[in-house]
């Protein structure tokens, strides 16, 4: 295990149930398999429990932290201990590359990007948020503070894009209602979810602000659901089928 960890939030804490909160939504599963197009071999960077790894290809994840590896089910190839910034593989080992929900945690953005090119013949196909909207999600009005250190913690697309190089086109991502991974705005219909502190735990973005300040946050969205406020306000999002909000699909070749 090392010392400290590869990217900025330690998933070595023993109170994260990610892989029962994070599982693969159908939807986006999809939309990366057609993305990713006619190849075999598939390197997926900042692999964690594996969820968006397409069964029909040869995959090998990369992820360095030991309690994600651990979570990943027996069924998926065991991930190589590595991060994105030095993957132990030679120049052109992998006809398509994916980084799901994982280039905010790198520390090199980059130089993970450039390593992703580098072992990559084809497309490089990463899921990810857009700051600038994702400071738009509701959340905000009741944790301010959490969802800006969240939104500083994205890079912008257009950085991404030029890190990538070549032909990239970003498209938005639709949030299904009843979205089983579950990130911030998975629960756009569903505020009653981060009450949870199961839920809160497998989200990164809370693992910034102290026990204190988490319960504040709490008790200001309890408050609002309680008086009604929050429907009287959002309470329409309990019945959208969809949400346009931050996530975004970059396909680079």
């Amino acid at each position: 295990m090392r010392e400290t960890p590869a990217g900025d939030f330690d998933y070595e804490r023993g109170d994260i149930d990610y892989a029962a909160i994070r599982q693969p939504e159908p939807v986006f599963a999809d939309v990366i398999r057609r993305a990713l197009g006619d190849v075999k071999t598939l390197v997926n960077v900042g692999a964690g429990a594996g969820w968006y790894e397409p069964g029909d290809l040869e995959v090998t994840p990369v992820e360095p932290s030991a309690s994600m590896r651990r979570q990943r089910p027996a069924h998926l190839s065991p991930a190589v201990d590595g991060v994105a910034e030095a993957l132990p593989f030679d120049d052109k080992s992998f006809d398509a590359a994916l980084a799901t929900i994982t280039i905010h945690q790198w520390r090199d953005l980059e130089q993970g990007l450039d390593e992703l090119r580098r072992v990559t013949t084809g497309p490089v196909v990463i899921m990810t948020f857009d700051p600038s909207a994702l400071r738009g999600f509701w959340l905000a009005e009741y944790a301010p503070e959490m969802v800006e250190h969240e939104s500083g913690r994205m890079p912008p697309i257009d950085r991404v894009t030029a890190g990538l190089g070549g032909q990239v086109v970003v498209e938005g991502l639709a949030i299904p209602s009843g979205c089983v991974d579950g990130f911030m705005e998975a629960y756009f219909g569903r505020p009653e979810a981060f009450l949870d502190d199961r839920v809160r735990r497998a989200q990164s973005a809370w693992g910034f602000v102290d026990d204190d300040t988490e319960l504040q946050l709490v008790a200001r969205l309890q408050a609002s659901l309680d008086d009604g406020s929050w429907d009287e306000r959002f309470g329409h999002l309990r019945t959208a089928a969809l949400y346009d909000g931050s996530l975004r699909l970059l396909i680079a070749t």
